[in-house]
């Protein structure tokens, strides 16, 4: 399996992570797929050493999210932003159907080469099969199906289509 990565910064108690770079796997045995060793170094900083993956499906694009149990905090104080500024401008706010959406995610544990493997609910969403190509987003990764990505239309998807090609011709 070829990787292209760079990612996170280590973590401190209340801070978060910061995922940036670009890694691929191919779906390996047991259906497993390998987190880049820079990715998983971060997940498993923000995870408080343990080797747990966070993941959930993207609220708009098509694709997962990955992260380290620290951004749960994070998570907590968006809904309370949230909350705060919907009684600020006099909307409703549901904040349970919030904190639904927002802690719709699945602990997944990787061993210590990366190794894990993404339950069968979330492969359907993200249409992912065979490859894996993951970005970083800043407090999350993505985790893209190769030809789901390659479909989206727009420039903004040009740089990601364009390292993901080059991942994929270098793994061939």
């Amino acid at each position: 399996m070829r990787f292209g990565t760079r990612a996170g910064f280590g973590v401190e108690a209340g801070r978060s992570v910061s995922y940036s770079g670009q890694g691929f796997s191919l779906k390996g045995d047991k259906e497993r797929f390998v987190l880049p060793a820079l990715f998983r170094k971060a997940v498993r900083e923000s995870s408080q050493n343990r080797n747990v993956l966070a993941l959930a499906k993207h609220d708009r694009w098509p694709c997962l999210i990955g992260f380290g149990l620290s951004r749960v905090v994070q998570l907590e104080a968006q809904l309370d932003r949230e909350e705060a500024l919907a009684a600020q401008s006099g909307r409703e706010f549901d904040r349970d159907l919030r904190g639904f959406q927002l802690f719709d995610f699945t602990e997944t544990g990787f061993d210590d080469s990366g190794r894990f493997i993404i339950p069968a609910h979330l492969r359907k969403l993200g249409q992912i099969d065979g490859a894996l190509y993951l970005q970083g987003a800043g407090a999350f990764f993505t985790l893209w199906s190769p030809e789901v990505l390659m479909a989206q239309e727009g420039p903004q998807w040009a740089s990601a289509q364009a390292a993901c090609a080059s991942l994929i011709e270098g793994g061939k």
